[in-house]
């Protein structure tokens, strides 16, 4: 499995996978999952969700599960981006889950997404630097080397947070980076 995305999956396929909120749900929970989810624990998350409730209603709970095991599963298994047993019920995601994954902006649990808060820190990082460095009063009386650090130590913050987050996408990548390297 190659580490970079592939884009191997047709556009207008993306947008089918999109065009359904329990098919987008269903990508994002495996993609912040180990990658490895059970279709009762995938119905119960995706049910929660959707309803605000946690445990959900049985018969939210029964809705989402029909609706992923009898459509959406299939149909993401059948377009490569998850694979999904049904006997087993056991879900997995795929490298082709990648180019999906570029059309769906990863919200933080903020209610930012990601390239929000990397733009923010960056022009707030920019702007407290410039300051100190032209004397703005208050911000002045840090070192501008200092305010520097202190916007590298952010955003190492928000990067780790971000990895940490999606931490069992991100091994998976690897060890298929790992085996095509051998």
């Amino acid at each position: 499995m190659p580490m970079f995305r592939t884009n191997d999956l047709p556009e207008s396929d993306v947008y089918t996978v999109l065009a359904n909120a329990r098919r987008r749900e269903a990508v994002r929970h495996l993609t912040t999952a180990n990658g490895t989810v059970t279709l009762g624990e995938l119905a119960t998350a995706i049910a929660a969700e959707e309803t605000e409730e946690s445990p959900p209603p049985q018969a939210a709970y029964e809705s989402v599960r029909s609706s992923l095991r009898q459509t959406h599963l299939p149909m993401l298994d059948d377009l490569g981006i998850v694979e999904y047993d049904p006997d087993t019920h056991v879900i997995r995601l795929r490298e082709r889950a990648r180019d999906v994954d570029t059309y769906m902006e990863v919200i933080t649990s903020y209610g930012i997404t990601w390239g929000e808060l990397y733009r923010t820190l960056g022009v707030l990082s920019l702007f407290v630097v410039v300051a100190a460095l032209l004397d703005v009063p208050l911000i002045a009386r840090v070192d501008p080397l200092l305010w520097a650090s202190l916007s590298l130590f952010a955003f190492a913050a928000a990067i780790g947070t971000q990895f940490w987050t999606h931490r069992w996408y991100v091994l998976r990548s690897l060890r298929g980076f790992d085996r095509e390297a051998r």
